[in-house]
């Protein structure tokens, strides 16, 4: 049985940033330049990262998510996957990824035991992608999500970060993958966390929320019915248009936050084991693995984090994360 936190929350879910590098320079994320890299040193050997997991399983943690940073981009990740997917308790191992080198990964990566994989992808106009992400190509993701199809790392989840003036013109046309391609699409609403263009007094005024998104594909394509997703759980409310084989989902952490029922802690790329994205608290496991810790003093820091895991976040009064961008968070 999962942990319980001081809100009555179980916890069953810890995402692990494997890196905080990236192939991409998303303008929501990183500035032109990027951002300075952590010391190869301070990142999180993968016999750390097999201990942590290996802990949080004993406390009841039955789903794991590599992120990023882009985690395809550490060398050796399709054996990490191998040792977690060996984890007694771990029942659902999945990976977020850009996308850019999946298609090179993707056979590797189910045959080593990854389930499922979630694509981020904000646009599908290739110029467009261009000046979104600043690098790569929008091919290479596409031809990813078809070979993580082919090889079974589904279902497939389509994570779009929605922006006013960027690309919110494009919700109607990516909803019709739903119905023409069957794809499962997550809209986001656009947070303030990273070192990009929305670090601002005004990012309030890029949000897209919600209920507008649906509202424009309803007005398009008509009422949107309840759905669920057979696997993955999370924050997202799924909807499906009328004959689509592929899901909507919304994930609104601006408009109506889901903190209520968030059941995860996040492990950063450097070692800090943090019980709110959009809070600064955060606990050093790293410190501890390399003075020798083992599973149970791993788990009592995890419990530690169970304990002090707020009740939610504080966007609305304008207290922002300040410590960490992104890519080093995992999202």
């Amino acid at each position: 049985m999962p942990c319980l936190d001081a809100y009555n929350r179980p916890i069953s879910y810890l995402r692990i940033s494997v890196t905080d590098r990236c192939n991409l320079r998303c303008i929501y994320c990183m500035p032109p330049e990027g951002v300075a890299w952590r010391p190869h040193e301070e990142i999180l050997r993968y016999e750390e990262i097999e201990t942590v997991a290996r802990a949080a399983a004993e406390m009841g943690i039955t789903k794991l998510r590599l992120t990023g940073g882009e985690p395809l981009v550490r060398p050796g990740i399709v054996d990490l996957v191998r040792i977690l997917a060996g984890i007694p308790g771990i029942d659902d191992l999945a990976m977020t990824t850009n996308g850019i080198l999946l298609a090179r990964y993707a056979a590797a990566l189910a045959e080593a035991g990854l389930q499922r994989v979630n694509v981020s992808l904000d646009t599908l106009r290739p110029e467009r992608f261009r000046r979104i992400a600043r690098r790569g190509r929008l091919e290479d993701v596409l031809a990813g999500v078809e070979a993580a199809r082919r090889v079974g790392l589904t279902p497939i989840k389509i994570n779009t970060v929605v922006i006013r003036g960027m690309n919110d013109d494009e919700v109607v046309d990516l909803a019709r993958k739903t119905m023409q391609e069957g794809w499962n699409i997550r809209f986001i609403e656009v947070m303030p966390v990273g070192n990009g263009v929305l670090r601002s007094d005004t990012w309030h005024d890029r949000v897209v929320t919600g209920s507008e998104i649906r509202q424009r594909i309803e007005a398009a394509l008509g009422e949107l019915e309840p759905a669920k997703m057979r696997i993955g759980g999370g924050p997202a409310r799924y909807h499906r248009l009328p004959g689509a084989s592929g899901t909507l989902g919304f994930i609104t952490p601006i408009s109506e936050h889901f903190c209520y029922r968030c059941n995860r802690l996040r492990l950063t790329a450097d070692g800090q084991l943090r019980p709110c994205l959009l809070s600064d608290q955060e606990i050093d496991l790293r410190t501890p693995l390399r003075c020798g810790a083992g599973v149970a003093e791993i788990k009592r820091l995890l419990r530690r984090g169970i304990e002090i895991k707020p009740m939610r976040h504080h966007l609305g009064e304008c207290r922002m994360p300040e410590n960490r961008v992104m890519s080093e968070i995992g999202g």
